[in-house]
């Protein structure tokens, strides 16, 4: 009796080591992105991000939140507003939202890796209005 008791007790560990196990994951909300490697330009390459998840319904557009990302007054809302660094591209403060390392990732829904190392690559490469 004391043995079938001890199996069940064991099975039943194992069982919770093996379930507990398989849910473990790394504490990243975003992984890095890959490299970018060849010129990355404002109003081709940056500005499709802002207008398809950022200047969307009252949220980054005129009179919404700032920036201002709507494709006309992005460049200026972020360069005016001091959300560029480009002696610390990694510090800008547009590029932590997007990353998710301020209080809520932008877009909320989250941003893609591909789309965060573009605007990264653009701040980087010296955010020129291009």
């Amino acid at each position: 009796m004391k043995t079938s008791r001890f199996q069940i007790i064991t099975v039943l560990l194992v069982l919770v080591v093996m379930i507990g196990g398989g849910c473990y994951y790394d504490n990243v909300i975003f992984p890095e992105g890959p490299g970018i490697t060849g010129d990355v330009f404002f109003a081709p390459d940056v500005v499709p991000i802002f207008t398809k998840d950022c200047s969307l319904s009252g949220c980054h557009v005129s009179g919404g939140q700032t920036p201002d990302l709507s494709a006309s007054n992005a460049y200026s809302s972020l360069i005016n507003g001091n959300f560029i660094n480009t002696s610390s591209p990694k510090e800008s403060e547009i590029y932590l939202w997007m990353k998710g390392l301020e209080t809520l990732p932008m877009p909320p829904t989250g941003s893609k890796p591909t789309e965060t190392a573009i605007v990264l690559a653009w701040i980087e490469q010296g955010a020129q209005n291009n």
